[in-house]
């Protein structure tokens, strides 16, 4: 084939670069209008995302990256950001007291008014023609004089200069405006200054009035604001994060500060909060470890009492004990919530009846682990079978035949045969299903929702929360919704969950078989 032939026609290669270049602007309107939007990281982000795309795909050599990039981006954009964003809320006080940046906070503070019911008056809109008649009518309580508008266009947007007002004098006007056809007009209406003849400026007040209207704050100089009412002066605290007086009393809404290395050192050095969380902390490890340990014994009794060539329709019994792991998690988690209730649940009208007790599951924070332990042995053990099961089939069957020659028990095999050969190609995946547990929110959310609490702490923690509950209890559901706390407290679970999956990959490596 000549070269000729290979090379792109004129018009393709022209067509190409002319969209490469319209893409390129795209992306830079776009970063410049996050940019002037205040975005300034998202903008970058942007940019160095938009580039790297418009630079992989306008290059014929890099046919790999083609393929390889929407992964990659899709990596970067949902799994990298999200984490060193978390990573970074935990450097700052960020949390309901605190979502606003400084500057947003201080113009919310500067944009307060009040308006003054006193020189408040009402007002009525009237038809004149193709515009309206806008007339303000006398105060409460004064025998002021009825005043009305230039003709109004209330379709186009207001200007800026206050409109003139009149005495009405012998005017008359049509019957007024009523309040579904006021608030068609409320938009215009509300970007409206009327100015008095005694130089008075009005503004709109709300569907029935005009009135003056006085800022609650003032900008000072030196950036600090005055409260209009009580000429105090509040001063930016970088540390608190709140405009505070000098005599520390401080104004909602506080704006976000960085705070360093303070809410990770609240988990060790707090002793109010320290308390609930290194307990939490022990729970969550116990949890998870118990789960695993529970769930392994059961699963793989029932595996090596399912192989025994023996035992009759053990298809079925293998399908039946299966189930568990069939029906969804959520709907077993429901059931054996009903089952355990205290006074209505089936478990304890079993109890009441052979040994006339009611344990209060919910209630007593051991009863309520034991719940919680039992009901996720019971969520667990199918998965654990059924790894057993497949994993001893691969055992060879002469090693049975020369135990059962040798004159060994079913005991002596489990020991000697069957848990040594399955151990080590079984350690990675109880090691995953460690972690699993460890994050598992859905049994503690729908089961106990962490109750019963602890009393007397600074944050609602529960004797039954696990890390992740707890930390969910903080972000979204505590009254002071601390998110820098939680963001620290998830950062501390993302490393060990890493440090768990390494060691999953470490030991995975070593059962690998040595070529």
């Amino acid at each position: 084939m000549s070269s000729s032939s290979q090379r792109p026609n004129p018009l393709v290669r022209n067509l190409s670069r002319l969209l490469l270049a319209v893409l390129a602007l795209c992306l830079l309107w776009l970063s410049y209008s996050l940019w002037w939007s205040g975005q300034a990281l998202t903008a970058v982000g942007a940019l160095a995302l938009g580039g790297s795309a418009l630079l992989v795909y306008s290059k014929a050599q890099s046919v790999a990256w083609k393929y390889l990039f929407p992964g990659v981006a899709a990596m970067l954009l949902f799994v990298a950001f999200p984490l060193l964003y978390t990573v970074q809320i935990g450097f700052t006080n960020f949390s309901s007291s605190h979502l606003l940046d400084f500057e947003h906070a201080r113009a919310y503070l500067l944009e307060q008014s009040v308006v003054d019911q006193e020189l408040s008056r009402p007002y009525t809109l009237h038809h004149d023609g193709g515009k309206l008649l806008l007339k303000l009518g006398a105060q409460d309580g004064k025998s002021n004089a009825a005043l009305i508008s230039p003709p109004l266009d209330l379709s186009r947007s207001a200007g800026s200069e206050p409109l003139p007002m009149q005495a009405l004098g012998d005017s008359v006007l049509q019957a007024p405006l009523n309040l579904r056809e006021l608030l068609e007009y409320r938009d215009a209406l509300s970007a409206l200054q009327l100015r008095l003849p005694d130089g008075q400026v009005l503004r709109y007040a709300g569907l029935r009035e005009f009135g003056p209207i006085e800022p609650l704050w003032r900008a000072n100089a030196d950036g600090s604001l005055t409260q209009v009412a009580s000429a105090s002066v509040y001063r930016a605290n970088r540390s608190s994060g709140f405009f505070e007086t000098d005599a520390g009393e401080h104004m909602q809404p506080g704006f976000k500060v960085g705070i360093g290395l303070a809410n990770y050192s609240r988990m060790l050095l707090d002793a109010d909060f320290r308390g609930p969380f290194v307990s939490i902390f022990v729970w969550t490890v116990l949890f998870a470890g118990l789960t695993v340990l529970f769930s392994t014994a059961l699963g793989m009794t029932l595996a090596v009492l399912l192989e025994w060539p023996t035992l009759k329709y053990r298809t079925l019994y293998r399908t039946l004990l299966f189930l568990p792991y069939a029906v969804p998690g959520f709907i077993s988690i429901l059931v054996f919530k009903g089952l355990f209730n205290q006074n209505f649940g089936e478990i304890n009208a079993i109890l009441n009846a052979l040994f006339g007790v009611r344990p209060a599951w919910f209630a007593d924070p051991l009863l309520a682990k034991t719940m919680i332990l039992i009901v996720n042995t019971w969520l667990g053990y199918p998965y654990i079978m059924i790894l057993c099961s497949g994993l001893i089939k691969s055992i060879p069957g002469d090693l049975y035949e020369a135990s059962a020659i040798a004159g060994a028990t079913p005991l002596t095999n489990f020991f000697k045969i069957t848990a040594p050969l399955i151990a080590r190609p079984l350690t990675p995946l109880l090691i995953s299903a460690f972690a699993f547990n460890f994050n598992n929110f859905v049994l503690i959310s729908l089961l106990t929702d962490g109750r019963p609490d602890y009393l007397n702490t600074k944050l609602p923690a529960g004797t039954t929360d696990i890390l992740v509950s707890y930390t969910y209890r903080i972000a979204f559901t505590d009254s002071g919704q601390n998110f820098g706390l939680a963001a620290a407290i998830s950062t501390l679970i993302f490393v060990m969950v890493a440090l768990m999956a390494l060691l999953q990959l470490r030991i995975t490596r070593q059962t690998e078989p040595k070529r």
